[in-house]
């Protein structure tokens, strides 16, 4: 498990950003201050004097609403706008009824384990003894009326967010060798984070056979590099299975075919001695990558009837989907890096125009176009699957659950398998043909 940072000279316990970052984000409501997200122990947060009733919404109806000053007197708990950073916190210490002191040693932390009962602290919110308050909200800017200016905007991001990458693997050896590794699947997200940081090794992993083995493989000859694949068995699937549903504290199949994958690649990387895997996470649902995005009138998946709306709702999903992968991937040995979601990405993004997110078939579009040059052209446009299927992990945790006697036409019988499975040393029937 990745140790949590120390406190530094202020009793401030953060991950992802300084104090001051924080305190001045606090000060002036700024959703996107710099960098890749934060959470953690905040001691000395900044007064704030007026109260805009927006944000005074709860994610949790039972959770006391409070005014701007009351939920900034003396150390709070606070959490990103797009909780890139996991933070949990006991859900008795937010219990109106009783004396609640969720900033109190041992009534918070950054993985659910360290706790009895973790309630995550809600993405853009503060949380102090007198509640909970919803302080970053996600922006909301208009399209960009100029395409050229918008494609510029989200060029420099990428470009001096994936510098930052660079830097980072540059800085920070171990053993004589850079500390970093890169998962790869061969699609354009992965492919450009690749591409900054050259010397990483490059891992995937995937059933035999897999969309994401093959695709990997064919980009890395591409660039010419070496990758090490992670070729998953069903031996390596039901113990990663139990491993991330322990981390993540979710047992629905979709989650943990999603999780599976990253684990199993992040265990490989750790165990070559890599303490950090660059992943190209936030980079669908920040530039249209979904399909549901393509036609969104005509898609019941979403509510929207425009492509941006559409993607917003998506971005909307990262707080869920992050705390899962983050957890997984720490639990694995490594610590997630996601220069795809550094603030100054994010922001451009949001500016894009609905045709530089989706043109016809053709999504992502602009980061797309950011990629000419950086990746081979196998890879920009390469077509990636969801990985719990381009992976054959979600196909072959069907395939065992049938084989323990869960059969297709039992309600949920993928979902039932993975409780059997985590719940008892082996299901009843496993391994029967």
């Amino acid at each position: 498990m990745v140790p949590s940072p120390p406190a530094d000279d202020a009793g401030s316990t953060l991950r992802g950003a300084s104090a001051d970052r924080v305190r001045a984000a606090l000060r002036d409501a700024d959703p996107l201050p710099g960098g890749c997200g934060f959470a953690g122990l905040l001691a000395d947060p900044p007064p704030r004097e007026t109260v805009d009733p927006s944000r005074r919404e709860t994610a949790d109806p039972s959770r006391r609403e409070t005014s701007g000053r009351e939920a900034r007197k003396g150390p709070v708990l606070v959490r990103d706008v797009l909780g890139r950073q996991p933070l949990f916190v006991e859900r008795r210490a937010l219990d109106p009824e009783s004396d609640p002191r969720p900033t109190a040693t041992g009534e918070w932390g950054f993985d659910r384990d360290a706790l009895d009962d973790p309630e995550p602290v809600p993405a853009g919110s503060v949380v102090s003894a007198v509640g909970t308050e919803r302080v970053w909200q996600l922006p909301d800017p208009g399209p960009t009326a100029d395409p050229g200016a918008a494609l510029s905007a989200v060029e420099d991001a990428v470009s001096a967010a994936l510098d930052g990458l660079a830097s980072s693997a540059r800085s920070v050896p171990a053993a004589g060798n850079d500390d970093l590794a890169v998962a790869f699947s061969g699609g354009v997200d992965s492919g450009l984070v690749a591409a900054a940081v050259p010397e990483a090794p490059r891992y995937v992993a995937g059933f035999e056979g897999s969309h994401d083995v093959a695709a990997a493989r064919e980009a890395a000859d591409a660039t010419d590099r070496d990758l090490r694949v992670v070729e998953i068995t069903h031996e390596d699937l039901t113990r990663a299975v139990r491993a991330v549903a322990a981390a993540t504290g979710r047992r629905n199949p979709m989650d943990v075919a999603i999780a599976v994958p990253l684990y199993l690649t992040g265990e490989a990387a750790a165990a070559d001695g890599f303490d950090r895997l660059a992943v190209g996470q936030g980079a669908d649902e920040l530039f249209g990558g979904y399909s549901k995005v393509v036609d969104p009138a005509e898609d019941s998946r979403v509510d929207a009837d425009t492509v941006r709306g559409a993607r917003t709702e998506t971005v909307r999903t990262l707080p869920d989907q992050l705390e899962r992968d983050v957890l997984a991937l720490r639990a694995a040995g490594v610590e997630p890096v996601t220069p795809l979601l550094d603030d100054r990405v994010v922001a451009a993004a949001l500016a894009l125009p609905g045709d530089l997110l989706v043109d016809g078939d053709e999504r992502k579009v602009a980061l797309r176009r950011v990629a000419t040059g950086r990746v081979p052209e196998s890879v920009r446009t390469a077509d990636k699957k969801a990985v719990q299927y381009g992976t054959y992990v979600s196909r072959e945790l069907d395939r065992l659950a049938r084989r323990a006697g869960y059969k297709r036409r039992m309600d949920d019988h993928v979902g039932k398998y993975v409780e059997a499975l985590c719940t008892a040393e082996k299901p009843a029937g496993e391994g029967r043909d």
